[in-house]
């Protein structure tokens, strides 16, 4: 998470779980802003800042994206609901206190929380399964998690690379565990997925093929590019090879070639604005080749700039 003060005395939060450098900015108050050191040596001031300053425990009005996929998540957090007709497919949750908010947005789309049968996630860190132990106890659904982030889930994210213990959370029993590129069916939804480690062990990504109304869409869920302040990539690396990790991670990124890209978090992949224009353009509001290629493109020359500033290497003099 990287902030810097504006001239109207604001923090800008511009980074968050798994965002890199180059999120948009979000405004947070402050006196004093926190340095990156500041945030790399203090879990809870990094947590306590991301989970205000841009609205993850806050409710948001439910939203159809394309076809069988719902957004049911918070104003800062990325849910997301798949419908069939042989039951239902939940991806990711939020924090811990996004349970009960996932169920209202559910129900308000007209839908059972109940007949979920299955849930999947992009990686386990509290933002993002702090919830699962509620909904699973709520619907009984079963839980695809990646191998490498199946300890992470069952013990609630504790012994994490970076956060210990600061970040823990209901744990919650994995059913099937994934191997990159297993797939997941649920009526007539298949949903590959791909193994994408570096933010966390067992990031993952997921691809939709879809057809709606004649059209075929591909539909992507990317996960594992970004790092938060206090990641070590090359000298003291977080983990045994988590460098080589994040640029395998970021070819195979831009190997994919959606149509329409969801995220984590909703500044990722603008929300609010795409939301607002699909009131008027449907669909086609959310197709966004380009910014996807923005974003992961982001994401790399971040990686890339920490890696320098890690190594000590000099910036090029500004023009």
């Amino acid at each position: 998470m990287a902030f810097s003060a504006s001239k109207a005395g604001v923090v800008a939060l511009a980074v968050v779980f798994g965002a890199g450098t180059q999120a948009r900015s979000q405004a947070l108050p402050a006196e004093r802003p926190p340095t990156k050191q500041q945030l790399a040596n203090d879990n809870n001031l990094f947590l306590a800042l991301a989970r205000k300053g841009l609205k993850w425990e806050e409710p948001a009005e439910p939203v159809r994206i394309v076809g069988p996929i719902y957004f049911v998540g918070t104003k800062g957090l990325g849910v997301f609901l798949i419908t069939t007709s042989e039951g239902h497919i939940l991806m990711n949750t939020g924090m811990p206190s996004s349970g009960p908010m996932i169920v209202d947005s559910i129900r308000k789309l007209g839908f059972k929380p109940e007949d979920i049968k299955l849930m999947i996630n992009g990686h386990a860190h509290i933002d993002h399964a702090g919830a699962f132990g509620f909904m699973k106890k709520l619907t009984g659904a079963r839980l695809a998690v990646m191998k490498d982030d199946v300890a992470a889930m069952e013990s609630g994210d504790r012994d994490d690379f970076k956060y210990a213990n600061d970040f823990a959370y209901e744990g919650v029993k994995v059913d099937r565990v994934l191997r990159d590129g297993d797939t997941v069916r649920m009526g007539d939804v298949l949903l590959p997925a791909y193994h994408t480690p570096g933010h966390t062990r067992g990031a993952t990504t997921w691809i939709a093929n879809l057809v709606v109304d004649g059209k075929a869409y591909v539909v992507a869920f990317p996960d594992g590019a970004g790092f938060n302040p206090g990641y070590r990539l090359v000298t003291n690396p977080s983990y045994a090879g988590i460098a080589d990790d994040y640029r395998n991670t970021h070819h195979a990124l831009e190997m994919v070639k959606p149509d329409i890209w969801l995220a984590q978090h909703n500044e990722y992949y603008d929300l609010e604005g795409k939301r607002k224009r699909a009131e008027t353009e449907g669909v086609t509001a959310w197709v966004d080749p380009e910014g996807y290629r923005r974003f992961i493109a982001d994401k790399k020359r971040a990686f890339e700039d920490e890696v320098d500033e890690e190594l000590g290497v000099a910036k090029p003099a500004a023009k």
